[in-house]
């Protein structure tokens, strides 16, 4: 076999699973979701001007789903990919921690919130990765419940509080 046959059929061998049609249905549905999921969650924070946006919203969910779908993908038994999902949850933390700053003046840390998204969209995207996508959904209107509704309520709290401060003030 000449080098060049070598290339060609190693190059046939490498793309035939892509023709599985339902392999590829499976995993184009699993990372649709997972960037759809990102997306929803990621555009919240983009409109409120967060630290990590859209794109990143996305990206990560998007990357905890290929950290999963491709072991799951290529066989890898449960211990195996339990090892997986465990590296990616420490490995998210680290991204969600460069979103975290003290304030030195004020005292306050900021990006908390950021932080903590980030974390709760990586395990969205890995359960689009599984393949519980419904899971992944319900998770995501949670979140935005408490993006939303919870931020709206700590304004209206903020809002009451201040008009009794300026009440009190003589």
């Amino acid at each position: 076999m000449s080098a060049l046959q070598t290339i060609l059929s190693t190059l046939q061998s490498e793309i035939e699973s892509f023709w599985e049609i339902e392999q590829t249905t499976r995993v184009v549905w699993r990372m649709a979701m997972a960037l759809a999921l990102g997306a929803a969650i990621g555009w919240d924070r983009e409109r409120r001007d967060a630290e990590a946006g859209l794109r990143t919203h996305m990206l990560v969910a998007l990357g905890a789903a290929l950290f999963v779908l491709v072991p799951l993908e290529a066989g890898m038994n449960d211990e195996q990919l339990s090892r997986v999902v465990q590296g990616l949850v420490s490995g998210i933390g680290f991204l969600g921690a460069g979103a975290v700053l003290k304030d030195s003046d004020e005292g306050r840390i900021h990006g908390l919130t950021t932080a903590a998204t980030i974390w709760a969209t990586a395990a969205v995207g890995i359960a689009a990765g599984l393949g519980h996508t419904g899971t992944a959904a319900i998770a995501t209107v949670f979140m935005l419940l408490v993006l939303v509704w919870l931020r709206r309520l700590g304004k209206s709290i903020n809002r009451r509080r201040h008009d009794q401060d300026d009440k009190r003030a003589p």
